[in-house]
């Protein structure tokens, strides 16, 4: 069964070429630049300058943005082009309130409807997130992509057994939107003083596995609260 980790894996994005070609290329590295937060919330999008940078051409730059828009993550405005969309205190409230809603569905599906295989792959996906580090050695402001795949790699495993397409993709989205936010905050050390997120993951793992639905919910909902609560207080919005 495959795993969900953008709107895109379920719903392909609709590109005049294939995957692997110069529109997806583009589409591809100016979303990872966007959800990394290198380019910022708010940031004018220069076509030109990315096509040079990407080595693509104009259309294939305007055919990636504007694929980026239907996914919320870059806005387009008359005259001024495309700015990456910015970011709101209000926003985060409402990406949080309606990611809980979303995969606390997905996860009671996926709970209810999970087999052995299903079973089998969240085992070795918290197995190896459980044996990272959230950040990387020597850099404890720094988040370990390799952690940070396998969280997403876990949060989609758990609702892996759901089998509605459309609400998996609303949660990769509000997955991906909230991820935005929590790369904004460098504030690790702080997150580490104040919370144990490896316990945090168990608790959400433990009910899974005993298929207990309602402590599997209120643990994710506990998880989710969590972060938005300390992005909300370590990122100027």
């Amino acid at each position: 069964m495959k795993i969900i980790h953008s709107p895109t894996d379920v719903v392909p994005a609709v590109l005049t070429e294939s995957p692997g070609t110069k529109s997806h290329r583009a589409y591809t590295q100016i979303r990872a630049d966007i959800l990394s937060c290198h380019h910022l919330p708010g940031t004018k999008l220069n076509i030109a300058g990315l096509a040079a940078d990407l080595d693509v051409s104009l259309g294939a730059v305007r055919e990636a943005l504007s694929m980026l828009q239907s996914e919320a993550l870059v806005v387009s405005e008359p005259q001024r082009g495309y700015t990456v969309s910015p970011v709101s205190p209000k926003e985060l409230a409402d990406i949080t309130e309606a990611r809980i809603a979303i995969e606390a569905l997905c996860l009671r599906t996926s709970i209810e409807r999970g087999d052995l295989a299903w079973e089998s792959r969240l085992v070795a996906s918290w197995h190896k997130l459980s044996r990272l580090s959230q950040t990387d050695a020597g850099k404890d402001q720094h988040l370990s992509e390799t952690w940070s795949r396998a969280h997403a790699d876990f949060h989609a495993e758990l609702v892996g057994a759901c089998g509605n397409d459309w609400l998996l993709r609303m949660r990769a989205m509000l997955y991906e939107q909230s991820e935005r936010y929590r790369r904004m905050s460098v504030s690790m050390p702080q997150q580490t003083g104040t919370r144990d997120v490896p316990a945090e993951h168990k608790a959400i793992f433990d009910a899974v596995m005993e298929r207990d639905v309602e402590r599997a919910v209120a643990a994710l909902e506990t998880h989710l609260r969590k972060t938005a609560t300390i992005v909300r207080s370590s990122v100027a919005l």
